[in-house]
């Protein structure tokens, strides 16, 4: 049996009946508006903000459409790519009944989300290599199998997914496979959100956050077919992207040649640092990145992550995670920024390895 949206939706979220604001109900622009009990006197600011805003951010997702070359009807914004996430649980996974499938290390609201869903995780753990084990997937799959969960690039390992191989899940798997492109701007890897039209299983996430720049802001954005759209707009809260993020989200988008810039920089920075830290002696190996951090592997990691700690700079620890022992996520800084980061480093490994050879 091929893939069938309507046997993966959720019975009561197919009979469902939305929220229903009165910007449902009317279309044009209203001379009066006495329908949402809304404070008519306006907001104690320079600029008013006392109206309930667009709930499904047309402007937004038209200006989106624009920018990604596909239909404003295949756009879904959440609070963030969290947001995205829960709500493709509650859509398609009924709880103490359906699985899913994730690749860890991967990012970890999978299963955080999964686990507040009450949704059964089953775990493909990457190869060595950090490429996805397609055998190890297909085994895992059964009828109660809703999403996979694929990141690439992948945080935290930094590297791309191999896209045949993620062709090959999209093309045997019945059920919904999402690919999560938080990190696609830094990578030479083309985009699934073109290969929208060839894969009505396909949900593809991005965000704000990071090559643009707009982490404060918290907007995500979930690509799919109009039919897998319609289903988590009837989900979603009425109002969850506010007037501020979608006004600013709009004036960032018209800056589309200042966002290359920084992340040129920030690519040339990332190749810069990542050839500095693997100079380092003792140093293990800094893992291929098509990211904004790279992946340091080094002896005694939670050590020199405490150093750091004191020294006022902030990575993360990601030894616990299978296949990172022993190993450090660093986001590429400024220029400043990665030279102390240097500085600390070389510190570090000098105090602590001569004074263990001495």
């Amino acid at each position: 049996m091929g893939f069938e949206l309507d046997n993966l939706v959720r019975p009561n979220i197919k009979t469902l009946k939305p929220y229903s604001s009165a910007k449902d109900e009317y279309t044009g622009d209203a001379k009066i508006l006495l329908d949402a009990n809304e404070n008519s006197l306006g907001s104690p600011l320079t600029k008013w903000y006392n109206r309930y805003p667009d709930p499904y951010q047309q402007k937004l997702k038209e200006k989106l459409a624009f920018v990604k070359q596909i239909a404003a009807n295949q756009i879904f914004i959440g609070n963030g790519s969290d947001e995205c996430i829960d709500i493709l649980f509650r859509t398609f996974c009924e709880p103490g009944k359906d699985n899913i499938i994730i690749c860890p290390p991967t990012y970890p609201m999978y299963e955080v989300s999964a686990n507040i869903n009450d949704i059964a995780i089953k775990k493909a753990p990457l190869l060595s290599d950090y490429q996805l084990n397609l055998a190890h997937i297909e085994q895992l799959v059964n009828d109660q199998t809703k999403i996979i969960w694929i990141c690439s690039p992948n945080n935290p390992t930094g590297n791309s997914l191999d896209r045949i191989d993620i062709e090959t899940i999209l093309n045997h798997f019945n059920g919904i496979v999402v690919v999560d492109e938080a990190y696609i701007n830094f990578s030479k890897q083309k985009s699934f959100v073109q290969s929208l039209i060839d894969y009505p299983n396909l949900v593809v996430l991005q965000t704000l956050s990071k090559a643009w720049g707009l982490a404060g802001l918290r907007l995500g954005m979930c690509f799919a077919s109009p039919q897998i759209i319609g289903y988590l707009n009837k989900v979603k809260a009425p109002y969850n992207i506010n007037i501020v993020t979608q006004e600013l989200a709009l004036q960032a988008l018209e800056e589309v040649g200042q966002v290359n810039d920084m992340i040129k920089l920030l690519v040339d920075m990332r190749i810069a640092l990542a050839q500095v830290i693997a100079s380092m002696p003792h140093v293990i190996q800094v893992f291929p990145s098509d990211t904004n951090f790279i992946l340091v592997k080094i002896p005694k990691a939670r050590q020199l992550y405490e150093y750091l700690l004191s020294q006022g700079i902030i990575v993360r620890d990601r030894s616990a995670l299978e296949l990172c022992e022993d190993s450090l996520r660093i986001t590429v800084g400024t220029e400043q920024e990665n030279t102390l980061l240097v500085d600390a480093m070389y510190q570090w490994i000098t105090n602590t390895f001569e004074l263990t050879l001495n």
